[in-house]
């Protein structure tokens, strides 16, 4: 017998879970009372109740232990208990992947299946098809299709789920029993017409016409169940999205009539749906919106929640469609749910006026403490967005998130603040101070590691630009005495930077990094070492090369530069232009909201992706005497429409003197293989094609690659624009799609593909220098060159901004691609290594009249570069 537990000891979680110290070889041992005779249907039930709960923790079962206990187990269909028949059932569903020969059961669980007891079918259905494989279905076939139009409600929607699983091994079996299905989908019972309308449309997902066929027959016939017509509202807003902008379509006449069913659930879904449409525009979202509006004073807490959720979403692109929204929302501020009040805040911060912030934060004020960690960092993330929307008022903002920051909290909601902080910081000028100034106070009682880093850094960045620098160097030596050795180094870095650009306390500095010097961390001294060098030299280039703006290379890239120099000795020094240039920092670029999760993906991703093209190219025996790969272009160039016979996509890879071209092809024919495939390239100017290396072939919609070299030119070299055009060449042999079988001769073929660009941007690495002015003195003025043109076409200063950075393909520093607002004058600070490894700087001073003007300046150490940029942009 179980022991009875009241709700008070379930609640406290005392004792209240019977299976908490089992052990694997005790229940097994106790499966033996399977094979007593007679069988004792409670004992037996609650053996194979544990057997469940032991599988369902993880624990692995051997092929053995499971097949023994299975067969023991098979005895108990002799047993007519209901109970001990339901929990055999669910014992096969869960051993039928662990277990040998669990077929053995097929003949007791058809029995079942095809019997009088309504309660054992639907159950036996789902365990049958579970250990039911391709060859044998066939055998059940007849069974499974009455089944699924059985009067019995339960049977049907087994048979129904059952058939969803198996599409996925017998796809070409089960998509016989379509007309069933149709019967089922008429069924008045809502979860049997539920799961007819699932599967009917997964049957049919790959035929766009046929989906829509289905959606337009059940348009017509009307739906009883709410849960079909969510599914429809999904299938439908799926079609919308691929077919981009149809708003004219009855699908989305159809989602609209939805928002006027008397189903709660149908109703937000059509809402949810619509807003979630891309491209909607404000007169589409209307209805949606109103009907959001009327949930938010529903009684139900969920329905609540669930529309000033979706408002919430809605209030970041479309703002002013949630105005209308505001009173409800205001009364939203004060319900008992927190969850709900929290987001009604954080909506209104979005759509709220300039004047409503302050009365706002001190509502959020009275209870962020009751909150979890998520909703703060949700409260956070709007601020940070309000603090774009409405820079004067930093002030108010800042000092709510510095209370936010003294308060407890975890890593993320934390993270979410600094991260605030600092993009405040970054764009008003005014708040650096002050700003500064708590982050200081922050680090001084830090417990994450990562943030302290972050800070100190940061501190490092913009402290010596301040009035008052010295201010923040007892801050951070703080963290040189008190902290572990990840943050000390870090702390070093930073007062290194502040030697480095301030020499009235240089000589401060230098006896604190003297000190450091003796720390018991390996990377500590090492940094106090090399700074100490460095700085003692008092050489600015020095500083801004090894200090300011450190090496721009690619890690594994360098460590794999410097293994293979080891490997291969030479008298000649290490060159560090021959090491892969660092991807630009994607932290950079992001977007304003992107969580840092996300960034440090995506950061992951672009540098190994560089790794895999070098990889790839370097195993080509052609391409070895290229040298190290200089930059791939950051996403692949469609040279055919997708729709075409043929899809190709080029992907340009820049070396030190020449150029590969990645062409990725596709064949989209059924009826044809492609042997020999090359891309036959043309080009303009002095480019000079060197080698094809072909895909030797090419089967239907299996991708293949073949490649061009060419070499750059010699005789102009500033001449680095070029358009190329492209003809693809292959053998075609006439296959048969059912058997596969090809045709021995084969006949030449051409197939013309667009033409290929190639800029100055392909030549130019983007290199972010967080001091852009150490960085343009280091580089010196021997190689400079200025020149002044007029941007006729272009009408703004951020127009402008936007074209010279996308076509110079350089990287804007010092957040200097931003132009403030109601300014007729800019300049644009742009850093970049041209292939060879020279450094290259453009500073473009951006003038507003009635057209825009623009004087550009570029240094570089060698003056090819400089040439190459003002040809380009002339």
């Amino acid at each position: 017998m179980l022991k009875k537990f009241d709700k008070k000891d379930e609640e406290s979680g005392g004792g209240s879970n019977p299976f908490q110290h089992l052990e694997k070889s005790a229940v097994l041992q106790e499966a033996r009372v399977f094979n007593e005779t007679p069988i004792n249907p409670r004992k037996c039930a609650h053996i194979l109740t544990r057997i469940l709960y032991l599988i369902n923790q993880g624990e692995h079962l051997g092929v053995m232990e499971a097949t023994e206990s299975f067969f023991a187990m098979t005895k108990l269909f002799q047993s007519n208990d209901p109970t001990l028949r339901r929990m055999c059932y669910l014992t096969i569903k869960e051993m039928s992947s662990i277990s040998e020969d669990v077929i053995i059961v097929t003949s007791s669980l058809t029995k079942d299946m095809t019997g009088k007891d309504d309660n054992y079918r639907g159950p036996a259905v789902r365990a049958l098809c579970r250990i039911t494989d391709t060859t044998m279905l066939q055998s059940i076939e007849r069974y499974m299709k009455q089944a699924i139009v059985d009067k019995v409600s339960s049977v049907s929607s087994s048979a129904l789920v059952s058939s969803l699983h198996l599409l996925k091994t017998s796809f070409d079996i089960v998509k016989r029993w379509v007309n069933e299905a149709q019967e089922a989908a008429s069924s008045d019972n809502i979860m049997v017409q539920y799961h007819a309308l699932g599967l009917l449309y997964h049957i049919r997902k790959n035929d766009r016409l046929a989906v829509n066929k289905m959606l337009s027959k059940f348009m017509r016939h009307g739906l009883k169940s709410p849960f079909a017509y969510c599914m429809m509202i999904r299938v439908a807003s799926k079609l919308l999205e691929e077919e981009a902008g149809g708003r004219d379509s009855p699908l989305f006449d159809f989602i609209e009539n939805c928002l006027r069913n008397k189903h709660e659930m149908v109703v937000y879904e059509a809402a949810s749906a619509i807003v979630n449409l891309p491209e909607c525009t404000a007169k589409e979202l209307a209805p949606a919106v109103s009907v959001l509006q009327l949930f938010c004073s529903s009684p139900k807490a969920a329905l609540r929640y669930a529309a000033v959720r979706t408002l919430n979403k809605v209030a970041m692109k479309h703002p002013s469609a949630v105005t209308a929204c505001n009173l409800d929302l205001e009364n939203l501020v004060t319900d008992s749910n927190r969850s709900i009040a929290t987001l009604a805040i954080t909506t209104l911060l979005k759509t709220g006026s300039e004047s409503s912030i302050d009365r706002l934060m001190k509502q959020i004020s009275s209870f962020m403490s009751e909150i979890s960690d998520e909703f703060k960092v949700v409260v956070v993330q709007a601020i940070s967005a309000l603090c774009q929307k409405y820079p004067r008022k930093h002030a108010v903002l800042m000092s709510f998130l510095f209370t936010m920051l003294r308060e407890e909290g975890g890593f993320e909601y934390k993270r979410a603040i600094v991260e605030c902080i600092i993009s405040i910081i970054e764009e008003n000028a005014e708040s650096k101070e002050t700003g500064l100034s708590h982050l200081c106070e922050f680090i001084e009682d830090c417990e994450f590691t990562v943030l302290a880093t972050r800070i100190l850094h940061l501190l490092g960045q913009e402290g010596p630009k301040t009035n008052n620098p010295s201010k923040y160097i007892r801050f951070i030596y703080n963290r040189v005495v008190l902290e572990h050795e990840e943050v000390r180094a870090g702390a070093v870095s930073a007062l290194a930077k502040f030697g480095a650009q301030n020499e009235e306390m240089l000589p401060s500095i230098l006896v604190l990094l003297k000190r450091c010097v003796m720390d018991d961390d390996n990377e500590v001294r090492d940094r106090a070492t090399f700074y100490l060098s460095v700085l003692e030299q008092k050489q600015k280039a020095l500083n801004a090369g090894y200090i300011l703006n450190g090496l721009t290379v690619s890690i594994p890239g360098l460590e794999r530069a410097l293994h293979q120099y080891t490997l291969d000795p030479s008298e000649k020094p290490f060159d560090l232009k021959s090491v892969p240039l660092a991807t630009t920092p994607i932290i950079e670029q992001r977007a304003e909201n992107t969580p840092t999760s996300a960034v440090k993906q995506l950061e992951k991703i672009a540098t190994t992706r560089q790794d895999i093209f070098q990889e790839q190219l370097a195993a080509i025996p052609e391409f070895q005497g290229l040298g190290p790969l200089f930059k791939s272009s950051s996403e692949p160039e469609a040279l055919t429409e997708l729709e075409t016979e043929y899809v190709i996509y080029c992907t340009k890879h820049t070396f030190s003197n020449h150029m590969v071209f990645q062409f990725d092809c596709t064949n989209t024919l059924n009826d044809q293989i492609l042997e020999n495939v090359t891309v036959q390239m043309e080009p303009t100017e002095g480019y000079e094609v060197i080698a094809y290396i072909p895909a030797k072939s090419l089967l239907y919609n299996q991708p293949g690659t073949c490649y061009t070299l060419i070499a750059l030119p010699e005789e102009d070299p500033t001449a680095v624009a070029c358009t190329f055009s492209c003809m693809m060449k292959f053998t075609v042999k006439d296959c048969d799609p059912n058997t596969g079988d090809t045709e021995e001769e084969g006949y030449e073929d051409e197939y013309v593909l667009e033409d290929l660009e190639v800029t100055v941007a392909d030549h130019i690495q983007r290199v972010l220098k967080p001091n852009f002015a150490a960085a343009w003195e280091e580089v010196g003025d021997e190689f400079e060159k200025e020149e002044t043109f007029t941007l006729s076409t272009v009408k703004t200063l951020e127009e402008a901004v936007g074209n010279i950075v996308k076509f110079l393909g350089m990287q804007p520093c010092e957040r200097s691609d931003k132009v403030p607002d109601n300014k007729n004058s800019h300049t644009l600070y742009l850093a970049g290594v041209f292939r060879g490894g020279h450094d290259l700087l453009v500073r473009s001073r951006l003038v507003l009249t009635e057209i825009v003007t623009m004087q550009v300046t570029a240094r570089s150490k060698d003056e090819l570069p400089v040439d190459i940029v003002m040809a380009s942009v002339g």
